[in-house]
């Protein structure tokens, strides 16, 4: 029996009693009520309100232009729609670097405007003073190590990250630092599988890796990109279950046509 079949709500807890069991745990994004709906129903763990948002809701490059009032109001959306998954919601570029009385100040206004369950933070060492912060006030936090896309312009590439013997050092010395501070959970980002796998085993919190293989202890994609919605974006760690871009096409074109053609509305169609 699933540890959590009879649990309406995942909670942090959920996610460690799963690591516990070898139980694999599933994350995907949302950013909006409809989708978080079908997201939630379809059985998923955590639901990630990713500043992923800023590529695939609003056609930007990077995720460094997504803002808080961005991030609480696509947390918002979703909220209302989820009545299982665990809610955590990435905290922006800017909100939490560099100054911990920001980001707890950030991290207490995703919390009480969106009813999120949890905040997301990338970064190891530099970022864990505003880890500990945020936990001081009860607030949980998810790890992000690897490739974290806010940092896009110090790597200048999306490319696999940890692969130079001292980063993979560094990853797995900032993963036992997160588990120390009180994080209950990691994501780990195009890492290779081998290292990934090694630091899963060596820390007690849940990994979830996107591109980092299957050893991790959960797996979590960008909801437009697994259903075919976006397809400009293809790397190797991407499984596409549906192709919605053809589909979705189609449709609108079909309708086009039958409007144009006076095929729509037809009598059963009109009151």
């Amino acid at each position: 029996m699933s540890v959590h079949s009879n649990a309406r709500k995942v909670t942090t807890h959920t996610l460690q009693e799963m690591k516990r069991a070898g139980e694999k745990i599933t994350m995907l994004t949302a950013y909006d009520y409809s989708l978080a709906k079908l997201v939630d129903r379809g059985g998923v763990d955590v639901i990630l309100v990713g500043d992923s948002a800023s590529n695939v809701m609003a056609g930007r490059d990077t995720t460094v232009p997504m803002s808080l009032d961005h991030m609480i109001y696509h947390a918002q959306c979703v909220e209302r729609a989820v009545d299982r998954a665990l809610i955590v919601v990435d905290m922006p570029f800017g909100t939490y670097q560099g100054n911990s009385a920001i980001a707890l100040e950030s991290a207490i206004r995703i919390m009480k405007e969106s009813g999120g369950h949890a905040v997301k933070l990338e970064g190891g060492s530099e970022i864990v003073e505003s880890v500990q912060r945020i936990l001081s006030a009860g607030i949980p936090v998810m790890g992000h190590l690897g490739l974290t896309p806010q940092s896009i312009y110090k790597f200048g590439t999306y490319t696999v990250r940890a692969k130079e013997e001292e980063e993979a050092a560094k990853l797995i010395e900032d993963a036992k630092l997160l588990e120390e501070s009180g994080c209950f959970a990691i994501v780990f980002e195009k890492i290779p599988a081998h290292l990934a796998k090694q630091v899963s085993e060596a820390i007690s919190i849940p990994t979830i890796g996107i591109g980092a293989g299957q050893d991790c202890d959960g797996q979590v994609l960008v909801l437009h990109d697994m259903l075919g919605i976006t397809t400009d974006f293809s790397p190797r760690f991407l499984r596409r279950y549906l192709d919605l871009e053809t589909q979705i096409t189609g449709a609108v074109q079909q309708y086009c046509e039958d409007v144009r053609s006076g095929d729509f509305p037809n009598e059963e169609e009109s009151y």
